[in-house]
């Protein structure tokens, strides 16, 4: 029996066109699952293999999380759901976080869509029983000094994360997740395409080199799995020993 399999499993990335969301998706995809994931732009084809989106064999469809009444009236293309990640993310620099606009666009998109989007698939998923991930970061566990609302976004996804694991378990859905550390994507280009900056960062990571969406699917496809059947609530932190 191989547990990883995932041969017929129905999986829904939202936050899957790019980045770790994307890496997640196509891993579930090479163990045999069904894999639809949600982006922001109107179809597929609007996202290049040069911005680390690899939509090939991938269900895609539009929806913006930021929208509570979009998620409300997001229709899937399949009747049944076994693991659901959600890895919508946004983040605003040069201190936007620090105006309310800011503030509240990124903690919609970061937070409150992750109660909308568990929430609006909960039927699904306990009838088959299935699993639900929840993509935080590293930010939860230390400042983040520019970027208020991220960190408070993704302090409060790993609280979300326990709370629905043991509101829903005895609905049979595992409710875990993942902290990446560093992670090279479009959103961390700030720091990955500054020499100085970067160098700094790799110093501060015990393993000396920055993670992948690859990476992370390795900690998503262990907690969809029966391996990891008695975990409940947790948050995995996948940094290479970054907040060690």
């Amino acid at each position: 029996m191989n547990e990883l399999d995932f041969a017929g499993k129905q999986v829904l990335v939202i936050g899957g066109s790019s980045g770790i969301g994307n890496g997640i998706a196509q891993a579930f995809r090479a163990k045999g699952a069904l894999v639809s994931v949600c982006g922001t732009r109107a179809q597929a084809s609007d996202y290049s293999a040069e911005q680390g989106s690899q939509l090939e064999g991938l269900a895609y469809a539009q929806l913006d999380v930021s929208d509570p009444q979009a998620v409300e009236r997001f229709k899937p293309a399949f009747d049944g759901l076994d693991v659901l990640v959600l890895a919508q993310g946004a983040v605003i620099y040069r201190r936007g976080e620090f105006e309310m606009e800011g503030f509240r666009k990124v903690m919609e998109v970061n937070l409150m869509s992750l109660m909308a989007c568990a929430t609006r698939f909960h039927a699904m998923l306990s009838a088959a029983r299935g699993s639900l991930i929840i993509v935080s970061s590293t930010a939860a566990y230390h400042s983040t000094m520019g970027n208020p609302a991220y960190n408070a976004s993704k302090t409060g996804a790993v609280g979300l994360t326990r709370t629905l694991g043991e509101a829903w378990a005895e609905n049979g859905i595992r409710v875990n997740g993942i902290a990446p550390g560093l992670v090279d994507t479009k959103m961390t280009k700030v720091t990955t395409s500054n020499p100085a900056r970067l160098e700094g960062a790799l110093a501060r990571i015990p393993l000396k080199r920055l993670g992948t969406p690859a990476d992370m699917a390795g900690a998503a496809l262990f907690l969809a799995s029966p391996l990891a059947s008695y975990i409940v609530g947790q948050t995995i932190v996948v940094d290479g020993g970054l907040i060690l």
